[in-house]
């Protein structure tokens, strides 16, 4: 085996890492995961996994040895009804803390070449997110920071902790901040799902003449990017000479209301719509691409009412399996 072809995949359990993991071995790749729990789907594809928790300094030393990259994708996180709440905060700021320094320390001390980091667009103000139809999230408006979510907080942190590593070590680092990534084999129920799996749930388990409840008055609006043109991302920035960060996402927003409108409409029922309150971010997100296409020359392609449709479809057959 090509030492050079080794890899580390941090996360490899959840949702972003399995697919990585696909991708990876795709391409002739060696490798490692490593997570808290194994894939819940069975996307659990690794030449290796290491069942264990990157809070501890040993199982991060263990779990990058013989390495030559890692993906860094480790986090303790979840959708609104997790992230904002305020009731999570510490295991965030904390778990995903720890996590970050283990792995860049550990990857430091063990040589690796090269790793990634995967922030988030959480760390954009919310002073520029304030108006739905015209949110500013381009890279270099991060600061003055004013994240709306420690979760915001931690990503932000994170980005400096790696970005040290580079200037004082000569790490090779790569930062992607993703904007909202969806598509099949993601958490869609349990309290940590995110609205595309979320409302794709609530329609799919709906009858005609039913109404389902979203959070506030739906016209928040966010952009959302299918699994597969992240996993393209991260490999072509993780394949560049660009440090990043960069973002990672779709620059097409919608409201809540109308992708509400567009799963109904993809599922071909006759539902109706009741506002409720509930924990929502910012009014506005929508990825900005100007730095993506300058520096890696690509950008995303998929519909998103294509990828919604795939989606959709695997939620629906979720439901018929736990019926």
């Amino acid at each position: 085996m090509n030492e050079s072809k080794k890899v580390l995949v941090c996360g490899a359990g959840g949702f972003i890492g399995g697919h990585l993991v696909n991708r990876l071995k795709s391409e002739g790749y060696w490798v490692r995961g490593v997570d808290l729990k194994e894939n819940e789907f069975g996307n659990m594809n690794a030449d290796e996994f290491i069942l264990g928790d990157l809070c501890d300094p040993e199982v991060a030393n263990k779990s990058v040895q013989g390495i030559s990259e890692v993906y860094q994708l480790a986090a303790d996180m979840g959708g609104a009804g997790y992230i904002f709440t305020g009731e999570n905060d510490a295991s965030v700021m904390h778990n995903s803390s720890l996590c970050n320094l283990n792995v860049l320390h550990a990857s430091y001390k063990h040589g690796v070449k090269k790793i990634f980091y995967s922030s988030s667009a959480c760390i954009y103000p919310e002073y520029n997110q304030m108006d739905p139809d015209n949110p500013k999230c381009s890279e270099e408006s991060a600061y003055p920071a004013a994240p709306d979510s420690e979760y915001g907080w931690e990503k932000l942190f994170s980005e400096r902790l790696y970005m040290s590593y580079q200037r004082n070590f000569n790490m090779e680092v790569r930062i992607a901040r993703f904007h909202n990534i969806f598509g099949p084999q993601g958490t869609w129920t349990g309290g940590r799902e995110k609205a595309p799996a979320a409302i794709c749930r609530k329609v799919a388990a709906a009858e005609n003449g039913d109404r389902i409840e979203i959070w506030g008055d739906g016209k928040q609006t966010r952009s959302f990017l299918y699994i597969d043109e992240c996993v393209e991302g991260i490999r072509l920035l993780m394949e560049s000479d660009f440090t990043g960060p960069v973002n990672i996402g779709s620059e097409y927003a919608i409201s809540i209301n109308d992708f509400t409108k567009l799963i109904i409409d993809i599922s071909g029922k006759d539902i109706g719509i009741d506002h409720i309150p509930g924990p929502l971010g910012v009014r506005g997100r929508n990825s900005d691409n100007n730095l993506l296409r300058e520096k890696l020359n690509w950008e995303p392609k998929m519909t998103l009412r294509e990828g919604i449709s795939i989606t959709y479809d695997w939620i629906k057959e979720q439901l018929k399996v736990t019926a």
